[in-house]
Order: C-alpha cells, then sequence, then structure tokens
C-alpha cells in the first residue's frame, strides 16, 4: 500500500500517481494494462496529428479578435492559449478514449485491487465484463451529462471579452483537474457498485488530494509519449487512492437508488 505518511499529507497526489506508474510494470497487471494503452496510443497519435497542423492557426484567430486595448497582452496570451488548447484538446480526446476503454479499465481496476488487497472487488471475468457492459456504459454517459454543460461553460468564458479571456485558461486547467479526478476515480468506485453521487461528495471531501493527482494527470496527458501511458497509469493511481482512502469507508454502502 501507499506509505502512511502519503496520507498524512494534504496534497499527496503526485504520490498515488507514482504509485501507479510503479504499478503499471508489475507482472501480474501487464496483460490487463495492453488494451487501454494501445487504445490511448491510437486516439492520442491521431490527436496530436491533427492538433499539431492547426493550432498556430487557431491561436493567431484567437488574439486577432481581442479588443484593441488588450493587444500589447497578445505576447503572453500566445503561450497560455497554447497550453490552454493543448489541455482542451487533450482532455476531449482523454474522455474518448475512456469511454472506449471503459470496459477495459474497470478491470484493470479490479485487478489492481486486488494485487494491493488480496481482496477480490466482486465481478471478474470476461463473461462478468461482457455482463456488465450496459452498467458500464451507463456510468460513462453519467459522467459526460456531468462533464459537457461544464465544459462548454468553460469554452464560453474563452469568447468573453476582457475578464472572461483572462480567466479562462485558469478556470479551464482547474476544471481539467477535477474532471481527470473524477474520471479515473470513478472505475474503483463503479466496480463496488457505489453511486456517482456519493463518490463525487467523497472525492469533493479530500479536494487538494484530488485536484493536485487531476491537475497532474491532465498536464501529462498533453505530453507527447508520456500521454500513451498516462490512462493506464492513472487507473492504477487512482485505485491505489482508493484502497488507502476510500476503501474502508464506502464497501459495503448501501447503492443508490438513481444509480
Amino acid at each position: 500500500m501507499i506509505q502512511q505518511h502519503l496520507i498524512k499529507q494534504p496534497l499527496s497526489g503526485l504520490g498515488y500517481l507514482l504509485k501507479g506508474t510503479k504499478l503499471l510494470s508489475h507482472p501480474k497487471l501487464r496483460v490487463f494494462v495492453l488494451i487501454p494503452l494501445l487504445i490511448n496510443i491510437i486516439i492520442f497519435a491521431s490527436a496530436f496529428w491533427f492538433l499539431f497542423s492547426t493550432i498556430m492557426q487557431w491561436v493567431d484567430s484567437y488574439i486577432t479578435g481581442l479588443p484593441e486595448f488588450l493587444s500589447w497582452l497578445s505576447y503572453l496570451f500566445w503561450p497560455i492559449l497554447i497550453f490552454t488548447i493543448l489541455f482542451a484538446f487533450t482532455f476531449v480526446f482523454a474522455t474518448v478514449a475512456n469511454l472506449i476503454a471503459a470496459p477495459f479499465n474497470g478491470l484493470l481496476a479490479e485487478k489492481t485491487e486486488f494485487l494491493l488487497t488480496n481482496q477480490s472487488a466482486g465481478d471478474s471475468g470476461l463473461s462478468d465484463l461482457l455482463k456488465d457492459l450496459p452498467r458500464i456504459f451507463k456510468r460513462e454517459l453519467q459522467k459526460l451529462a456531468y462533464f459537457l454543460p461544464r465544459m462548454l461553460f468553460c469554452g464560453v468564458l474563452f469568447f468573453i471579452p476582457a475578464f472572461g479571456q483572462i480567466v479562462a485558461p485558469f478556470i479551464w486547467f482547474v476544471f481539467a483537474g477535477w474532471m481527470m479526478a473524477i474520471q479515473y476515480a470513478d472505475f474503483p468506485f463503479d466496480n463496488h457498485k457505489i453511486s456517482f453521487a456519493t463518490m463525487k461528495t467523497s472525492l469533493k471531501q479530500r479536494p487538494g488530494k484530488n485536484l493536485t493527482f487531476g491537475m497532474l494527470v491532465s498536464f501529462l496527458t498533453t505530453i507527447p509519449i508520456i500521454n500513451f501511458f498516462i490512462m493506464p497509469i492513472a487507473v492504477c493511481g487512482a485505485t491505489a487512492f482508493w484502497v488507502d482512502l476510500y476503501k474502508d469507508e464506502l464497501t459495503g454502502q448501501e447503492i443508490s437508488a438513481n444509480r
């Protein structure tokens, strides 16, 4: 398990991400990492090819549309916009990758938990995975329903002159971190049939750890090559997070009626 001194620190998201990196190479998990890894490589290789062929056009177009009195800030906006587009773009494609790989990420989370605790999360094996597909994809749609209105709000801010254009990149960065925390924590939570509403409430009780973890995942998703591996790393890290901080609190909780 994670060392106790990490649990006592209010901002130890990095520790869980490093734990996920170590778990990724464990012999008992390698076979379960393979499919999520291949899905991530295909999607992100395609996404970055498209992004880097068009990003400069988007940035130039946005800066040209700034109000006259903000034109002197164009040199400051340029790098901020580059990073914002990277975060936004990779967040969208990470969401797509997680939607496609959800069943395999859930299985990876289950096997990671078994490795850490020697206790099964419940269902196991291919037949159980196939049986759970409707529930798994329903859960992914729940996350999308939560994400999309907030993504739209952040997107609208970019088109509000002056104040909106200044604060939008920073709001997006925090938002992306929170969404990534939810995205990856959800796999071990869902394996135990913990409702989406209960999961969100639990994550909000430890905002420092979860935001740090999510922001690091979001940032690493923008780095080529590393972003190929970040999805399975984050699944393993979030599962270690679940085992150390949430499992004892929530295991056995009654499934929410609105699941």
